[in-house]
């Protein structure tokens, strides 16, 4: 399965997996009685929608996969035209996309508890021999933890680093695109005050002084939070995320608003599209793409993105960085753009583990606002002894693909066209195989090093659900955080508009009943409760990245962490010629792969370690895009 949420999405639409999707659908069935235009100008008048009849229920019924006898329409008419008149009373409240809904979201199966006793952190110990070199670019590759004992150090400034990122920033966006906006008034402004306080002793911690990027979704007072979709480009919010306060408050300079695929889809943007910074003929996948590109090419020291399926995950994946997605309820999202509410998460991109950990000691914890927060404590700790650790794997994605099942002969009256389509996509499909195959050498070559690490691997499965089947659970949500969008047709303005792509999306949402979307979280909470039970059998779980682990532990909340896991050699398959952006794993020669480790509910601290065991033993955070000068 690729990583690519958009492509996900497509697989799981193709698979028959909308029959659910019901009752808006009277109202849409309705609405599509009308000639309904996009508004030219001004606040648009509701549309005039005729009383629901008959044969409209038949049609919404079809579209619900149900049966309604001809005796029971008459008396569901005055209760169905009832229901669709309350939806014009709640679109008057305009309800913005920071409130969320009167429900929340617990990734906790019954009887489990959280740890709330918080311990100091415990970090690595810098190399001794650490220096300033003449030419301070030579650090933009550096680990945030290098960075930070320099600083405390006074070997360098956060004015200098500063500068030093930004004019990186600068010169390398018109090669990768991954800056929306520089925040370089602000930023100068915290350096300095950050120089003026380790010149008085006082250090805020690892991340003093540190200039970092966040993804354009996070709200920064006096600048532009443009979501970085058409239509938003100039929209202002008059506050901080809770993200942003933190990491003013620990020293972080904030130095850029990255780019996000439009409203967390991808890695388009309104001003095109985020490049790899390996190979920037590809796009740097999304929907973290700024946050990606940026780090992997040393133009920030870290960045903040978010994850709801995967938008952490493929953009590390693609760019080669370290990715931690959180447990669910770990990171405050306030001040974030919400797309889903019981599935997204904010969390670190950076270039190690211990990076990561730094940022999440800083950003995680209630904030009062978000109620999904839980008072869960982190207690890093890097010397953490990791042979105390039980580590599982999950067999099934690190076995081989099973051989597709022989095609249909061609029919004898076969077009020239049909058979040029046909002869295309078998094309396409051998060489995705051909991709598969040779990345798997990478993700055995990763057991074969954690079992020489002295790792006992238990071999797992993950729990037979229909996993794809409560997918739209995702889309539901996101139709609704973006309603007003669908109902005004400025859903137009958005750049992609393919099938796939959001403004159809949020339009086949409209379908989807009340009734299906608590059914699939009512199956949720029994996936929530097997995917718990193999963290009752080990501590962490090792998993190939571009599994269908994506898809359950980011409906069942558990953490991940994503490492690079080396580099495609000269004897890789090429990729397509054309990025589409459906595929995470175009791959190619010189290009990263990754792999993946799982940890249970809140015990983000120990998966950390354990993944930061894996870097120390291959070094393959230490690699980096060679960039023109």
């Amino acid at each position: 399965m690729a990583l690519d949420r958009r492509e996900f999405l497509a697989v799981t639409g193709r698979f028959g997996l909308a029959y659910t999707f019901f009752p808006g659908a009277l109202y849409t069935v309705a609405a599509q009685a009308q000639a309904a235009q996009p508004p030219q100008s001004g606040e648009p008048a509701p549309p005039t929608l005729p009383k629901i009849t008959p044969e409209m229920i038949d049609q919404a019924a079809a579209l619900a996969g149900i049966a309604i006898p001809a005796e029971d329409k008459a008396a569901m008419l005055a209760g169905l035209n009832q229901q669709r008149d309350a939806y014009a009373e709640i679109r008057k409240l305009h309800i913005p996309n920071s409130v969320a809904p009167a429900f929340v979201f617990d990734p906790l199966p019954p009887g489990a508890t959280v740890n709330t006793q918080r311990e100091k952190p415990v970090y690595s110990k810098a190399p001794a021999t650490l220096t300033a070199p003449a030419n301070l670019e030579d650090l933009a590759f550096a680990s945030a933890m290098e960075l930070s004992d320099l600083l405390r150090r006074r070997k360098i400034s956060a004015t200098n680093l500063t500068q030093m990122y930004i004019a990186r920033l600068r010169r390398y966006d018109p090669l990768l695109h991954f800056g929306i906006t520089i925040t370089e008034e602000r930023a100068l402004n915290q350096a300095r005050e950050a120089d003026a306080d380790v010149a008085r002793g006082h250090n805020r911690g690892p991340l003093h002084g540190l200039p970092w990027g966040a993804k354009d979704l996070l709200a920064v007072k006096g600048y532009p939070t443009t979501w970085g979709a058409g239509g938003f480009e100039h929209q202002t919010i008059d506050d901080d995320a809770t993200v942003v306060k933190r990491l003013d408050a620990a020293g972080a300079i904030l130095i850029a608003k990255l780019t996000l695929g439009a409203l967390a889809m991808g890695d388009k943007w309104f001003g095109g599209r985020t490049r790899n910074p390996w190979n920037p003929k590809q796009g740097s996948s999304g929907s973290s793409a700024g946050p990606a590109s940026a780090t992997s090419a040393g133009c920030v020291a870290f960045s903040i993105g978010s994850e709801t399926l995967g938008s952490i995950s493929s953009p590390s994946t693609r760019c080669g960085v370290t990715g931690l997605r959180p447990t669910f309820g770990f990171v405050p999202r306030t001040g974030a753009m919400a797309l889903s509410w019981t599935m997204d998460k904010l969390g670190p991109i950076c270039r190690a583990v211990e990076d990561c950990a730094a940022v999440l000691d800083v950003i995680h914890g209630p904030d009062g606002e978000d109620a999904s927060v839980r008072d869960a404590a982190f207690n890093w700790n890097a010397e953490l002894d990791c042979k105390t650790l039980r580590i599982g794997y999950l067999k099934a994605s690190f076995d081989a693909d099973q051989p597709p099942p022989p095609e249909k002969p061609a029919p004898a009256q076969e077009t020239a066209e049909q058979k040029k389509h046909r002869e295309r996509r078998q094309q396409m499909q051998a060489a995705y195989r051909a991709r598969r195959e040779y990345d798997r050498k990478f993700d055995l070559a990763a057991l074969d090093k954690l079992r020489s690490m002295g790792v006992n691997l238990v071999p797992l499965d993950l729990p037979e659900l229909p996993f794809g089947a409560m997918a739209p659970l995702l889309t539901a949500e996101a139709a609704a955080a973006f309603d007003d969008l669908t109902t005004t047709g400025r859903d137009k303005l958005l750049t992609e508009q393919s099938p796939e792509d959001w403004p159809n999306d949020f339009r086949v949402s409209r379908f989807y009943p009340a009734v299906e979307y608590i059914q699939a979280n009512r199956a949720r909470s029994l996936a929530i409760r097997a995917m718990s039970k193999l963290f009752d059998q080990v501590d962490v779980i090792v998993a190939s990245t571009n599994s269908d682990q994506l898809v359950v532990t980011n409906l069942t909340g558990h953490p991940a962490i994503i490492v690079p896991n080396g580099l495609r050699g000269n004897d890789a398959p090429a990729p397509p010629a054309v990025d589409t952006g459906d595929d995470d794993q175009i791959g190619g020669p010189g290009t990263p792969v990754s792999l993946t480790f799982l940890g249970g509910h809140y015990h983000d601290a120990k998966l950390c370690a354990f993944a930061r065991a894996y870097q120390q033993a291959t070094g393959f955070e230490k690699l980096h895009p060679k960039l023109p000068a």
